[in-house]
């Protein structure tokens, strides 16, 4: 009879080996992540600094930004750890935290997302009504429910991953203690778990990714209807830029999340789970920057503040900065 264990540390066995291409590797994914984090932070302050970006759509970035910073800090430090000197053993507290964060960030994530698509949509389609469909209360409640809600998800898949006993081998052949992978070693019958989680999934993201494709249709019809050949090229190329950020996440969470056990394969979900915790962390700040002319102009007015070292002109220029 194998021993069951609840209380061993486990052994997360990471995504990378000691070899010349994998270290090649491990240097190009510590470096998207450390651009990661400069990114999301740089976003974070950028938008808390111009006051011409206190709106809802850009509090609802910053959240964004705040997740996915979270997300790296969360995983990406102790796979390096684990990589540079080969203790990759994690105690149970901690790979409970590396199930709560990520969850919690996956599902409280989807609501940003979702509440931005339909802000572009009131935006496009409804300007007028704009002040009224998303104001700042509906906001702040949409955001908090965000993270009630994931929060809430996170720890119940959580706990109830680690209640379950586990075999001998604490092996996971995973870079972090990924939900689904650990499951995978649990000495019980965990049917009904997978029924719940995949109910679960269906209701966080197969909704919210619909109602986003729903508003990002909408906005596209609205565009349509403007004579403008220039103006649909840009709407079409935001558009297809955010989805494709978003198809990624969400894409990869649904992939992780919504298969059988038996349809596993390591190697394909750690992977998978590099591009929606590492991959697509640094893409967020990229898309909604560099499409947005608020944040470019934004991003300008700080480089000017930054850049004039007078003093005299410093204060002149600085008191003749408007929003645009």
């Amino acid at each position: 009879m194998e021993k069951r264990n609840t209380i061993s540390d486990f052994i997360p066995l990471g995504l990378f080996q000691h070899t010349r291409s994998h270290l090649f590797l491990f240097t190009g994914v510590l470096t998207i992540a450390i651009a990661s984090l400069l990114g999301n932070v740089f976003m974070i302050f950028l938008i808390h600094w111009d006051h011409c970006l206190h709106m809802p759509m850009y509090f609802l970035l910053s959240q964004l930004s705040l997740m996915d910073m979270m997300l790296v800090c969360t995983i990406v430090p102790k796979m390096t750890a684990g990589f540079l000197t080969g203790n990759k053993s994690i105690s149970p507290a901690a790979c409970g935290l590396q199930i709560f964060v990520p969850l919690t960030l996956v599902g409280g994530g989807s609501f940003p997302l979702a509440a931005m698509s339909y802000d572009h949509y009131v935006a496009v389609g409804h300007p007028l009504w704009y002040p009224i469909l998303m104001n700042w209360q509906l906001c702040l409640r949409m955001t908090a429910r965000s993270w009630f809600l994931g929060a809430a998800y996170g720890l119940m898949q959580a706990a109830a991953s680690l209640s379950f006993p586990f075999c001998s081998a604490h092996e996971i052949n995973h870079f972090f203690c990924e939900d689904p992978m650990l499951v995978h070693l649990a000495c019980a019958d965990t049917s009904v778990f997978e029924n719940v989680m995949y109910i679960c999934c269906v209701l966080m993201l197969l909704v919210l990714f619909s109602l986003i494709l729903t508003s990002y249709s909408f906005i596209l019809t609205a565009v349509l209807h403007v004579q403008s050949t220039e103006a649909h090229k840009k709407a079409f190329a935001t558009c297809l830029s955010h989805l494709a950020v978003e198809g990624l996440f969400y894409g990869a969470a649904i992939f992780i999340y919504m298969r059988p056990k038996s349809y596993r394969l390591a190697n394909h979900d750690k992977v998978v789970s590099a591009f929606y915790t590492i991959i697509t962390p640094v893409l967020n700040p990229l898309i909604y920057s560099l499409w947005n002319n608020e944040v470019k102009g934004s991003l300008r007015k700080w480089q000017e503040k930054c850049g004039n070292l007078n003093p005299q002109s410093h204060s002149s220029r600085f008191l003749s900065i408007k929003c645009v």
